[in-house]
């Protein structure tokens, strides 16, 4: 599956933005999907994910509650709503296809497709 990421931006924090990530080439409804994220410098952290059915979500400490994941197989997208960004947020953002019964959600080696990236930038 191919993966494209975008909806990045220049915000300024306490303000909320949508990512998207449009997959083709595959069966989208079969994935598990999640969203990463990389600032300058560090690794690559897990932000959310979201099982094949949308059925269970899982979300970093960091985002938790401020971040919403979720996904429409119709339009074989996954989404990530950002709302109270802070400029702790600012990195590229990735998302990620994984296996349909992978196990766990936050577990980077287990996604097999990425996309190439979008970036987030939260100005204080």
């Amino acid at each position: 599956v191919q993966l494209q990421a975008f909806g990045g931006g220049l915000v300024q924090a306490g303000n909320s933005l949508r990512l998207s990530c449009a997959a083709s080439g595959g069966t989208f409804s079969s994935y598990a999907m999640g969203w990463f994220r990389q600032a300058p410098g560090k690794e690559r952290d897990f932000v959310a994910a979201i099982t094949w059915t949308g059925g269970i979500t899982v979300y970093a400490d960091s985002v938790k509650g401020r971040f919403t994941i979720s996904r429409d197989n119709a339009k074989n997208t996954v989404y990530l709503q950002m709302s109270s960004l802070k400029p702790e947020d600012t990195a590229v953002y990735y998302c990620a296809a994984g296996g349909k019964w992978l196990v766990p959600l936050e577990r980077i080696s287990e996604y097999d497709s990425w996309g190439q990236g979008t970036q987030l930038t939260v100005s204080s």
